[in-house]
């Protein structure tokens, strides 16, 4: 059931009070995000902000560039740009290729659906691939935010390419309790000694 769908069911006729609607912008803006993402306004596709990991030794590089945009309470859609390192023998979009940019969708398109999950990690990722995914052409990761808890946030989603739907995908995030070691060295300094 989708996020508006469900705060429609919960309002004054149900008898329960409206569910708050996720933050949503209408317009680009950068948000708090991880402090190894670069998130601003794309020069060369307006309405999209990037989300680019500003360390070029992580494997969240291997996809490219990502572009992120909010489409609404709940929902946002992430944009990867298919090449050559993506494909597999068959000259398609390999799919490991499309799981790791679902898996980033998660995050990316997560945050700007407007759950907090700036710290998480994935707990649950389903994938059904449907079709084929052509190099050269963009895919798109439509991402909705279904529950959001304390520890954990839901999402379903389509990886379309033009008017064509890739795959389809579900999964879980689990919030951390607290922030990664290599965050809080980061913060003090990397050549700082270890506080143990």
């Amino acid at each position: 059931m989708s996020v508006l769908r469900r705060q429609t069911l919960s309002g004054p006729r149900g008898g329960r009070a409206p569910l708050p609607a996720p933050a949503f912008a209408a317009t680009p803006r950068r948000m708090d995000v991880h402090p190894f993402i670069r998130h601003e306004p794309d020069p060369d596709h307006p309405g999209w902000m990037t989300w680019d990991v500003v360390e070029d030794d992580r494997f969240n590089v291997t996809i490219g560039k990502l572009l992120v945009r909010a489409d609404g309470p709940g929902r946002a859609t992430c944009r990867m740009f298919p090449d050559r390192r993506h494909s597999n023998l068959g000259d398609m979009v390999h799919g490991g290729a499309i799981l790791t940019f679902v898996d980033m969708a998660f995050f990316a398109g997560g945050r700007l659906a407007g759950a907090d999950v700036m710290r998480a990690v994935t707990l649950d990722c389903s994938v059904r691939f449907l079709s084929a995914g052509r190099l050269g052409v963009p895919l798109d990761a439509e991402v909705e935010l279904l529950r959001e808890t304390k520890r954990l946030a839901f999402f379903a989603g389509k990886v379309k390419q033009g008017d064509g739907i890739v795959a389809a995908f579900s999964g879980a995030l689990r919030k951390a309790t607290h922030a990664p070691r290599s965050a809080e060295r980061t913060r003090r300094g990397a050549t700082d000694p270890d506080p143990a």
